[in-house]
């Protein structure tokens, strides 16, 4: 869904916690895979047991094979952390308790209807997100995309490598990657109360008094607020350049 935007670690877990109902460890497994490992939904739902159960326990490396994927383009493999295999394992067990074995080609998220041997829709995985989300107490924009996003801006904020989150979507180009990623909303959130007028305490721009007490992103971030041009300062083929302030008619200086 365009314009759907991620969710962060803490509202994952009260996510989790809002599932009820008969398929509620499916619908809570739906949503802890698609957060650990950013398939498509499509991709998610196209997904047989033995996909992701192999030799009596879930894959490190999940396939996304060529025939579900998007366009039909390429396969790809994404690791499955520690989140993504304890959802396959609940996910498998309910497999054995629903209908009484563990039946390799399987639908791995199955309709309601059928006896398992059709998968659940897309309308059908909306909707109970839908209702999940509702229960945690959550708003903004939020929808089957919202796991993919989620996982895309998580994984970028851990490696700080937008080409490996490219790789892991199956993204053509970096371009597209770049919408995905947005702020880190948790932050935003905590420095946009901060700034409430009602707020106990309220967050001051800070000044630098010497250029030996900061970090390198604090004095990144104090040339930026200052006017420098900080891209020549991070390009190496212009390192013995003096760097300069961005508007000539700004003479910063230190205090």
């Amino acid at each position: 869904m365009k314009g759907t935007r991620p969710l962060d670690n803490a509202e994952i877990r009260k996510v989790l916690e809002s599932f009820e109902g008969v398929f509620a460890v499916r619908n809570r497994s739906l949503f802890m895979l698609g957060v650990s490992v950013g398939g498509r939904i499509s991709e998610l739902l196209a997904l047989n047991v033995n996909d992701v159960w192999q030799n009596n326990k879930p894959v490190k490396d999940l396939l996304f094979d060529r025939n579900i994927v998007k366009g039909g383009e390429v396969s790809r493999a994404v690791p499955v952390n520690t989140d993504g295999r304890q959802a396959i394992e609940n996910l498998i067990a309910w497999h054995a308790k629903m209908f009484g074995d563990i039946n390799p080609p399987r639908p791995l998220f199955p309709s309601r209807k059928g006896q398992g041997l059709k998968a659940m829709t897309r309308i059908a995985a909306h909707d109970a997100l839908k209702i999940a989300f509702e229960a945690a107490g959550l708003n903004g924009k939020l929808g089957t995309h919202s796991l993919r996003k989620s996982y895309a801006q998580r994984l970028y904020e851990q490696t700080n490598d937008i080409y490996a989150v490219q790789e892991m979507l199956g993204h053509k180009s970096v371009v597209t990657t770049q919408r995905y990623l947005g702020v880190n909303y948790a932050s935003v959130r905590d420095a946009s109360e901060a700034m409430s007028i009602h707020a106990e305490s309220n967050v001051r721009t800070k000044t630098l008094s010497s250029v030996y007490d900061a970090s390198d992103d604090e004095l990144l971030i104090e040339l930026l607020r200052r006017g420098y041009d900080v891209a020549r300062l991070l390009d190496k083929n212009d390192t013995e350049q003096p760097l300069q302030p961005s508007n000539e008619e700004i003479t910063p200086k230190f205090v």
